[in-house]
């Protein structure tokens, strides 16, 4: 056990020193970064981001108009109550379409290094178009979500106060992205017993801390999103459900043999309130996620003592919603 910890620890570390935490943005906003020294990094606290075009992304984000028949929003699979996700095995589009994988949670995702669960687009902005022409989310096209805004007095006077070019494909991203750059979830639990603060946890879940980091959990599951910031093989060392294999992840992109099965490593930031789990969304509850990921990724065989303080820890990583500054009028 204490080679394959070794083994995890050092691939944690190189990882780190090559590959960038920061997120890729199209905006102005900006991040006040803390580093401790462990393979979890507290979130970082918002230090400057534009309000106005966060307010014009809110309001975005949160419109039907965005689809085809104007009945489905970017928060009708985006909740925040459900944890930026959709408590859904797999989300419905217009028309009454389910999707192919799970819906992800936004907390956070600018944190993501890739975006999708097969990581195809590069950051936020890159990946706004897909949801938006896919005809089994919101089957829409830029034009026409255009042409719908520009009929609705508000968002029309909203835009052309914010830019003289007003209502732009560029300028929806801009302002959706910006309001997404905002959805990030500080001080949970876990973050304020890294900075310091050593009765944020309770021993169960400074127990399970020690698990996660000794059984080599952090090996995928480190850094800012305590994940999302790598690709990696489901059912890598052993074998996992059937099901979860039938989804061949980022090989349906790349068609690279070595593809197969691969996927971005999920955040595990607010894990507790996304169920159900997995990139199908058939894994219930997070004691089955934590059997099923320690004998496919580690190998190993946890007992329910194991799963129970491991499971503990995760509740430590809910962190609150960050307050968002009001636009000055």
């Amino acid at each position: 056990m204490l080679s394959f910890v070794m083994i995890t620890l050092a691939v944690y570390f190189f990882h780190s020193q090559n590959t960038t935490h920061k997120p890729i943005q199209s905006s102005s906003t900006t991040y006040l970064y803390e580093t401790v020294t462990a393979p979890i990094q507290p979130i970082p606290t918002i230090k400057s981001i534009d309000s106005h075009w966060l307010a014009l992304g809110k309001k975005l984000f949160n419109s039907a108009l965005l689809s085809k028949d104007n009945t489905i929003s970017c928060a009708s699979c985006h909740k925040m109550e459900h944890g930026g996700a959709d408590n859904l095995q797999l989300s419905v589009g217009i028309d009454g379409n389910i999707g192919t994988r799970n819906s992800p949670s936004v907390l956070n995702s600018v944190f993501n290094f890739r975006q999708f669960w097969d990581g195809r687009s590069h950051d936020l902005s890159a990946q706004m178009s897909e949801p938006i022409h896919n005809p089994v989310e919101m089957g829409s096209s830029w034009a026409e979500i255009i042409t719908k805004l520009e009929n609705d007095n508000l968002f029309s006077n909203d835009f052309y106060q914010l830019s003289p070019k007003g209502i732009t494909r560029a300028n929806i991203i801009r302002a959706i992205t910006i309001y997404e750059e905002s959805l990030i979830t500080p001080n949970a639990p876990i973050d304020l017993y890294l900075k310091g603060n050593l009765d944020a946890l309770t021993s169960q879940q400074k127990i399970g801390y020690k698990k996660f980091v000794s059984f080599g959990c952090v090996s995928c599951h480190q850094g800012l999103n305590i994940g999302g910031n790598l690709y990696q093989k489901i059912g890598r060392v052993d074998s996992i459900p059937s099901h979860l294999a039938l989804d061949l992840g980022r090989y349906e992109f790349t068609l690279n043999e070595n593809d197969k099965n691969v996927f971005k490593v999920p955040s595990l930031r607010n894990v507790a309130l996304t169920a159900p789990y997995f990139h199908d969304g058939s894994v219930p509850d997070l004691e089955t996620a934590i059997m099923i990921m320690a004998q496919g990724q580690l190998g190993m065989s946890l007992s329910e003592e194991d799963i129970q303080d491991i499971k503990s820890l995760l509740q430590a990583f809910t962190g609150e919603l960050a307050s968002l500054p009001e636009a000055e009028s």
